[in-house]
């Protein structure tokens, strides 16, 4: 007994250790603040799209692209397949029983065994259960299932990055679907206008008051405005098919809401703290649980460099006839246990520990990559945001002087003052002006979705888990970024056990 007591004992010490390094957040070099300046207060990214995009057709699009985008879908199952990898991975850590039955006639051959007693056919018959326990003495099991639920963690985070990457590309693409609506309506008013105006110079040109060159160059100007106008409707139906895609359907028409000059965005974008992406940014989390996975794999490589014990056992009936299965004298059972130690391998066991660190050590680089792409994404948003906002202010202006340019230039042609390459030259200032001022609202907003995105925007867990998760509105609103921060912190603390 008190050698069991001590075999007991020993077993229960090894089955505690842990081969390999427990997995600790690296050190980061994290900024005190963003290089560019930025609005204090809390980050508007903890706004959920719904409350950053008040359009009610952009959000019905968004709606229907979380359903049935197919990136989305991949995603979502790829979670489940890691969790079910996790589930068979944890398993190993607990016995196997397998119930067997098995029922045999044969006959020996007499040259085999000569002078056997047993003559004729034999039959056989039993019924056992079969017991096999791998104990986990140095950790290889534990590392193993605490690299699959950092994976799965990994995996998570991932469909996050991709709902997010969603949000944005579908406001991204219908924003500059607007934009391509009012380039197509300026140029077809541009070239209707031409047309009409064209047609008036054609006609003085018949009474001999202008030259052959006004209606040459008037054409000219029609020509360019037609192109415009087929070069826009181009573009109009390509970004309807892309649209069509991130909604998961077949290529169509996209239903419009709001036009681009009714947009409306926050008036205040604060930033918060560059610290916040690493709780916040799913690509950030996702990484980091990478390299915790890849930080528990060099415990299970540790652990096979040292012995295994695997103990066994089975109990059951065997009889030679079937009615003699239950009687008494048929029961059997036995116990063992295998103990495999590594002598002499070539060094294998050791290279793999060596693969595995190198591994690790790249997943840390690509985590630390990560981050620093994280703030160089925020602060290229940033200084988008801002020097796109002045620009279109700047844009603004020059639309109104080309307009009064125009209206002044033609009142002069008609009046004799000048001459019809005056007309020309501020009309296609004006044409240039309303499409480049179209064009950067559209970057200005883009600007703003891509911070947005760049800072983690408001995609939450709760609506997630909740049976009115399919209408955003009925959410409760807390980021979800942050919660997954805690979460990966809570696995990793809890891996080990």
């Amino acid at each position: 007994m008190r050698a069991w007591f001590w075999s007991l004992c020993t077993l229960t010490f090894l089955s505690g250790c842990m081969m390999g390094p427990d997995y600790e957040r690296p050190e980061i070099d994290t900024p005190p603040r963003y290089v560019q300046p930025v609005e204090e207060g809390e980050s508007f990214a903890n706004m959920v799209w719904w409350d950053l995009f008040e359009d009610a057709q952009l959000q019905e699009l968004i709606r229907i692209a979380l359903e049935q985008n197919k990136d989305l879908g991949i995603a979502v199952a790829r979670i489940e397949e890691f969790r079910a990898v996790l589930g068979v991975t944890r398993a190993d850590q607990y016995p196997t029983v397998d119930v067997s039955a098995s029922a045999r006639r044969a006959e020996s051959s007499e040259n085999a065994l000569p002078g056997s007693l047993v003559e004729g056919p034999q039959d056989n018959y039993r019924l056992s259960a079969d017991v096999f326990f791998e104990v986990d003495l140095f950790g290889r099991l534990r590392r193993a299932t605490e690299a699959a639920r950092a994976q799965l963690l990994a995996t998570e985070e991932a469909r996050r990055s991709i709902t997010i990457s969603l949000v944005a590309g579908v406001a991204s693409n219908y924003m500059l679907l607007r934009d391509l609506d009012a380039q197509l309506e300026i140029a077809r008013r541009t070239e209707e206008a031409r047309r009409d105006s064209l047609g008036i110079i054609s006609a003085r040109f018949e009474e001999g008051t202008v030259p052959r060159l006004d209606v040459n160059q008037a054409e000219i100007e029609l020509a360019n405005a037609s192109a415009a106008a087929a070069a826009a409707e181009r573009a109009v139906a390509q970004t309807e098919h892309s649209l069509s895609i991130l909604l998961g359907r077949n290529p169509g028409p996209i239903v419009r809401g709001l036009a681009l000059t009714d947009q409306t965005m926050p008036p205040a974008i604060p930033a918060g703290l560059p610290s916040e992406l690493l709780q916040r940014r799913p690509d950030v989390l996702a990484s980091e649980a990478l390299l915790a996975a890849q930080t528990a794999r060099i415990g299970v490589a540790e652990a096979a460099r040292w012995p295994s014990l695997s103990l066994t056992g089975a109990l059951g009936l065997e009889s030679g006839e079937l009615s003699d299965l239950t009687a008494s004298g048929s029961d059997f059972w036995n116990v063992g246990a295998n103990i495999l130690a590594p002598i002499f391998n070539a060094g294998r066991n050791r290279s793999r520990v060596e693969a595995e660190q190198a591994r690790t050590e790249q997943a840390l680089l690509g985590y630390q990559q990560t981050v620093q792409r994280a703030f160089r994404e925020v602060e290229d948003a940033l200084v988008a945001v801002r020097t796109y906002r002045n620009e279109h202010a700047a844009r603004q202006r020059q639309v109104e002087a080309a307009r009064n340019a125009a209206k002044l230039s033609r009142a002069r042609y008609n009046g004799g003052v000048t001459s019809y390459l005056e007309v020309l030259i501020t009309e296609q200032s004006q044409f240039s002006a309303e499409l480049a001022e179209s064009r950067t609202l559209r970057l200005y907003f883009d600007a703003i979705i891509q911070l947005y995105k760049a800072l983690g925007g408001g995609w939450i867990a709760e609506a997630e888990a909740t049976p009115d998760a399919t209408d955003p509105r009925s959410a409760e609103g807390n980021n979800t970024s942050q919660t997954a921060g805690e979460a990966a912190t809570d696995n990793y603390a809890k891996s080990g056990t």
